[in-house]
C-alpha cells in the first residue's frame, strides 16, 4: 500500500509513510490464532487491543508494519538510531553530494542546569545566534564544494559539514517498537526537535491504527506531550459518550 502523504517538520525536514502492512485487525488475528479465531466485532475487538496493552501482551502488535522516509537533521538521526528494534537505509554522502540544506532554528533555547542534557527555554540574543549559525554553516559548505573542485573524494570532503546538515533515510518498523519511540521521543523530556518528529509519527500510527492509538494513550503513554496529552483528553471524552 504506497502512501504519498507527508508532514513537513522544522524549516526543511518531513516525514511521509510510504508503505503499511496490518493494522488493528491484524493484531486481533495475532491474538486470537492460539485458538483458532479472529474478529469478533468491532467492541470485542477493541476491548482485545486494550486489554493487551493494558496487560502488556505486545507481540501480536508486531504484526502490523510501517515504511517511513525521514528528512531530519544529523544530531536527530544520532538520536534515532538509537532505537535498534527497525530497519534502516540512509543516503549515502560517499555516493552523492550532500546538498545545502541545513537546519537554521530562528528559536533558542537555553542549557537546563538542572539536566545536563536537556535545554530551557530562555531569555537569548536569538537574532544573532541564528546569524552565527548560519554565517559558519556558509562558510563550512563553501569549503566543502572547493574541497570537491580540488578533486577531493566526496567521503572525505564531507568531513567539513556540520551536525545541522539534513540526511534521508528510510525506517522499518512494527507497531510494537513504534509505541515505544513515540513514548520516548515524544516526551517532554527528549529534545524539541525530534519531539515533532514524534508528534509526526503519532500522527500516522493514529491513522492507520486508530484503535491500537486510542488503547495507547489510554495504558501505555505516560510522558507529558500537550498534542498527545490534549488527544488522550478527547478520545477519552469519545469513549464516555458512547
Amino acid at each position: 500500500m504506497a502512501i504519498d502523504a507527508g508532514i513537513k517538520l522544522l524549516d526543511r525536514g518531513f516525514v511521509r509513510l510510504v508503505d503499511f502492512m496490518g493494522g488493528d485487525l491484524a493484531v486481533v488475528q495475532s491474538a486470537r490464532v492460539s485458538y483458532a479465531a479472529e474478529s469478533k466485532g468491532e467492541e470485542a475487538d477493541r476491548k482485545l487491543i486494550n486489554y493487551l496493552l493494558k496487560n502488556d501482551h505486545m507481540t501480536p502488535f508486531e504484526q502490523s508494519v510501517f515504511k517511513f522516509h525521514v528528512s531530519c537533521p544529523i544530531f536527530v538521526m544520532r538520536q534515532w538510531i538509537r532505537h535498534r528494534m527497525a530497519s534502516y537505509n540512509e543516503i549515502s554522502g560517499r555516493y552523492t553530494e550532500v546538498k545545502d540544506e541545513f537546519y537554521i532554528p530562528t528559536v533558542w533555547r537555553g542549557q537546563d542546569l538542572k539536566n545536563k542534557q536537556g535545554s530551557v527555554a530562555a531569555n537569548v540574543p536569538n537574532e544573532e545566534l541564528t546569524r552565527l549559525l548560519d554565517s559558519q554553516v556558509r562558510a563550512c559548505y563553501e569549503t566543502y564544494q572547493k574541497l570537491l573542485k580540488l578533486g577531493a573524494a566526496r567521503e572525505m570532503a564531507r568531513m567539513i559539514l556540520p551536525l545541522n546538515g539534513y540526511t534521508q533515510f528510510y525506517w522499518t518498523i512494527n507497531a510494537r517498537s513504534l509505541m515505544n519511540f513515540i513514548s520516548l521521543r515524544a516526551d517532554a523530556h527528549a529534545q524539541w526537535e525530534i519531539q515533532k518528529y514524534a508528534e509526526a509519527l503519532a500522527s500516522f500510527f493514529e491513522e492507520k491504527m486508530p484503535w491500537t492509538f486510542s488503547a495507547f494513550l489510554g495504558h501505555a503513554w505516560k510522558g507529558v506531550n500537550p498534542i498527545l496529552d490534549e488527544r488522550k483528553r478527547q478520545l477519552s471524552e469519545l469513549t464516555l459518550k458512547a
